[in-house]
């Protein structure tokens, strides 16, 4: 039976972020924990976050970005999926339980939507959630109308990445969430900056993600880590997605690459790809401000704007217009984007 709470772990008020509706949800791979934020009557905007986070380590840094925060629950309900758990609280899932694959976990979203009886949906991931999410738009292709990538994956895992992947998974089954484990996972987040040393001070950001693993259930990890770790190579399908995409990735992230080789198979007419200066993986956390002109634009293909321009409802469905936007980004926030144009044929 699923549930709902009404719980908060933040001043959401001080921020005018309203609380969200908490749900366990029943699927066939075992439960699933969604957070809903805003009006359910509005399009559906589905996030997954990265390996170890969750909706509040991954995405308040958007959220709590005034204008982002408006551009998205103006237009959106969103509904932040967590991998299965690695919601806060979460109790040890069975170890007993089979391990699910990536593809189970892809499969855990289309009953999501179906237990909240949405249709085609916005998708916006991270890093692994964001492999998940351009997997379930592969397998349920009607059902997502666009994808926002952020340091996105698509290929199987590099030695490198598998190798120390391994490292992980043995150090998370013996050790729990240690702190080599915690420094494994803030590399991966976070660009050397304002992960401290001994010459330099550790952010805040940083400080609050160091925390926030010290919450999550070391196997449950160990789990979603298993799946990613043993991903198959989905290249060769991104061009067959009939959706648009936008990919954020720091230049700065140990992704980066992987960005570049995502935007060189999608379609171009329908993707663009935003490049955000001295920035790690997590732009999200890291830099949100350098993605708010991007999703913009990018959303106004779908007759979607800023409370500030009123001229169509954010009640209506998603419907792409035959035009999708231009990308730009100004000098002072220091984006590239490639392509700069992204249009779509005129259809009559």
């Amino acid at each position: 039976m699923a549930y709902s709470t009404d719980s908060v772990s933040l001043d959401f008020d001080a921020l005018f972020l309203p609380p969200p509706t908490e749900y366990i949800i029943p699927t066939y791979h075992g439960y699933v924990s969604v957070a809903v934020y805003g009006d359910p009557e509005k399009p559906a905007l589905i996030t997954y976050p990265d390996l170890a986070l969750n909706h509040v380590s991954c995405f308040q840094g958007l959220l709590f970005c005034p204008e982002a925060c408006s551009l998205l629950l103006h237009n959106f309900c969103i509904y932040h999926i967590s991998p299965p758990g690695h919601e806060s609280g979460a109790a040890a899932i069975d170890p007993d339980y089979p391990i699910l694959s990536v593809d189970d976990l892809a499969d855990q979203i289309a009953e999501v939507l179906n237990f909240f009886g949405l249709g085609a949906v916005m998708c916006m991931g991270v890093t692994a959630g964001a492999y998940i999410l351009t997997l379930f738009a592969m397998k349920y292709r009607q059902r997502v109308l666009g994808l926002i990538l952020v340091s996105p994956l698509c290929k199987e895992p590099s030695w490198t990445e598998w190798f120390c992947n391994k490292v992980m998974s043995n150090l998370l089954y013996f050790y729990g969430v240690c702190g080599v484990v915690k420094e494994i996972l803030l590399k991966r987040y976070f660009r050397k900056e304002i992960r401290g040393g001994t010459q330099l001070k550790e952010s805040d950001i940083v400080k609050a993600c160091r925390k926030s693993l010290d919450e999550r259930q070391s196997l449950n990890v160990w789990r979603f880590l298993e799946a990613i770790n043993g991903r198959p190579d989905i290249s060769e399908g991104l061009r067959k997605l009939n959706c648009r995409s936008l990919i954020f990735v720091g230049d700065m992230s140990p992704f980066h690459s992987e960005a570049l080789h995502i935007t060189s198979k999608l379609d171009r007419r329908f993707s663009a790809l935003v490049e955000v200066q001295s920035c790690g993986s997590l732009v999200t956390e890291e830099q949100p401000n350098a993605m708010l002109i991007p999703m913009e634009y990018f959303l106004m293909g779908y007759g979607l704007y800023r409370p500030t321009n009123l001229s169509v409802s954010p009640r209506s469905p998603l419907s792409p217009s035959c035009i999708s936007p231009e990308l730009y980004s100004p000098e002072s926030m220091g984006l590239k984007l490639k392509p700069i144009k992204t249009r779509i044929s005129m259809r009559v």
